[in-house]
């Protein structure tokens, strides 16, 4: 086990410090674009997990439960976006551990091809096959060949949503290269003077 010094976890709260008191030094709409650029990610993974449930709705024949099919199609993947594009890269960024724009635009172009591109897609193939099941929609498989049915069905939905992924994947990580700029614009602002009354 490692022996941390007191003075690291000190270095860091001030570090942040600087950091989020520059930050609000920004105009507010950069401010804004810096805080609530997670927001936006989770918007677009909700999308693309409509688009998804659509597309297998489509295949599977579902016309029952429009609703509660869809409800956790959005909500789940804007929750799941918004998270981690939170604690993988604005985070990092606030707290001074991300220092490197090829590393945030890298790590934000994953984090949407990832939670906000092929998570729905994954999320929608159980939720519309059980669906589908219950409803008695489509032939599904027997047990021998389950695999091949869904790589099968999967297929022009994957092609179908290959667009919306590459644009997923695109907006994630020019948002990451402009937070990581408004950073560098940020610590660049000179220090606030404090008035003394």
């Amino acid at each position: 086990m490692e022996n941390h010094e007191p003075d690291d976890s000190v270095k860091e709260k001030q570090i942040f410090d600087i950091i989020t008191r520059k930050i609000y030094q920004l105009p507010e709409a950069e401010r804004n674009l810096f805080e609530h650029g997670s927001t936006y990610v989770g918007l677009n993974a909700a999308l693309c997990g409509l688009i998804a449930n659509s597309l297998f709705r489509r295949v599977l024949n579902v016309t029952q439960a429009r609703i509660a099919a869809g409800l956790p199609m959005a909500v789940i993947p804007f929750f799941t976006a918004d998270i981690s594009y939170k604690g993988f890269v604005s985070l990092p960024l606030t707290t001074g551990n991300l220092n490197c724009e090829t590393c945030t635009i890298t790590r934000s172009g994953l984090v949407g091809l990832v939670f906000g591109g092929l998570y729905p897609i994954f999320l929608a193939i159980p939720l519309n096959g059980g669906l589908a099941a219950r409803y008695s929609s489509a032939l599904l498989p027997e047990k021998g060949n389950i695999l091949t049915y869904w790589i099968r069905i999967s297929k022009p939905v994957f092609n179908k949503m290959l667009f919306p992924i590459l644009l997923q994947t695109a907006f994630t990580a020019y948002l990451g290269s402009r937070q990581y700029k408004l950073l560098i614009k940020a610590l660049q602002l000179p220090e606030p003077v404090l008035e003394i009354q």
